[in-house]
């Protein structure tokens, strides 16, 4: 995050209360990794390519063919993907963008009620979790643009839309599913518990299938990943990484983060290598409340971090590697590019890691003078201070 003035100037990481996060940083090594290329949209999809060591520039294809496999739909040559979120519009602005991050029950319910009604042989659309599902384009076009709705938090939306070749055609589909939305059940469920009511879908995150290598093909390591939420799984599972749910995950600050850990170090008994993926202080930003990603960040550095690692204890030889995949600030409520804070701590010693800071934050981390500016190559840098029979 940028320094808060109502924080005293300080990040978010100054500000909370990570005593396990600096502990590794004060014994490991600290700095800075470029994630988003330039050219690319700031997102988990292009930043999490790059913290697992492919190159977006290379690999990536869109957000929405990525999700498409942990949903479990195929994707055909001339297929595209696009990425449907459950929108709140409201005055002709993004009221937002989650619909009050809508339960994934009640989103099933509307995403089926849309396919029936709009899908075609050509059109199909698949539930995902909460907010987020996918709409699939048989043969279909690649608009250009299309802005993804927490880009544009409290704006006016029709500047928005999506524009360029089959732009059209996504925009019908969008004011169809408006009519249909507003007096459906859920709606009138969800006014009477005082939520926001689910006003429209909004068509992003475009692309075909992507062509991946194998994780264990390129690195000589059996992977897992757990997160939350389908864009990681999906990135899993064309990378043949181990897809590791845990009950409880919500992709918000209500998420088991306990639940993580031990699905973690339960999985390192066979796994060689685990990322775990947490959604919580990303959803503080776009929310704009940084008491709540204050919250979610001490979360994670006493429930995942600390417990983490009291578990890798029984382990000889671990290493342990901790970053945001990218900026999400309070104050713009959206992703941004710059270079993210990294820290790497090795259970042996490294004649590179030697103590380098007291904190980890993005000031200290800057001031380290180590950088990745090509952020695929931080993994390669990092699995090599696992010890391999």
């Amino acid at each position: 995050d940028y320094p808060i003035p109502e924080i005293g100037g300080n990040t978010i990481l100054q500000k909370a209360k990570v005593p396990n996060m600096d502990m590794l940083a004060s014994r490991g090594v600290t700095g800075t990794v470029q994630t988003v290329p330039e050219g690319f949209p700031a997102g988990s999809d292009v930043a999490n390519l790059s913290v697992l060591g492919f190159d977006p520039v290379e690999y990536y294809t869109g957000r929405a063919p990525l999700e498409a496999a942990n949903i479990g739909v195929e994707l055909e040559e001339g297929d595209i993907a696009y990425r449907c979120n459950l929108v709140t519009l409201k005055e002709g602005r993004m009221k937002d963008f989650s619909a009050g991050h809508i339960s994934t029950a009640e989103a099933a319910e509307l995403i089926r009620f849309l396919d029936q009604k709009i899908g075609t042989d050509d059109v199909g659309f698949y539930p995902g979790t909460s907010y987020r599902h996918l709409m699939v384009w048989r043969r279909g076009e690649v608009a250009p643009v299309c802005t993804p709705p927490h880009d544009i938090s409290d704006q006016e939306f029709i500047p928005y839309l999506p524009k360029g070749p089959g732009s059209d055609f996504l925009i019908s589909l969008m004011e169809k599913s408006q009519e249909l939305l507003l007096g459906h059940p859920v709606n009138k469920k969800r006014k009477q518990m005082n939520k926001p009511p689910v006003t429209s879908i909004w068509l992003w995150g475009q692309g075909p299938r992507p062509s991946l290598p194998k994780f264990k093909d390129r690195y000589r390591l059996r992977g897992g990943i757990i997160s939350a939420v389908d864009l990681l799984k999906g990135i899993g599972k064309y990378l043949d990484l181990e897809v590791i749910n845990v009950p409880g995950a919500t992709g918000y600050l209500d998420t088991n983060y306990a639940g993580k850990a031990e699905y973690a170090l339960n999985a390192l008994e066979y796994l060689d290598f685990i990322l775990i993926h947490i959604e919580a202080p990303d959803e503080a930003g776009h929310s704009g409340d940084f008491n709540a990603k204050i919250r979610a960040v001490e979360d994670v550095d006493r429930l995942v971090v600390g417990r983490i690692m009291d578990g890798l204890k029984k382990f000889p030889n671990h290493s342990i590697m901790i970053l945001p995949d990218h900026y999400t600030p309070v104050s713009v409520k959206t992703h941004t590019s710059e270079p993210v804070p990294f820290c790497i701590f090795s259970s042996y010693v490294q004649p590179h890691l030697k103590e380098n800071a007291d904190h980890f934050d993005e000031e200290t981390a800057g001031k380290s003078g180590f950088s990745f500016p090509d952020g695929q190559k931080l993994m390669a840098f990092f699995l090599k201070l696992i010890v391999l029979e």
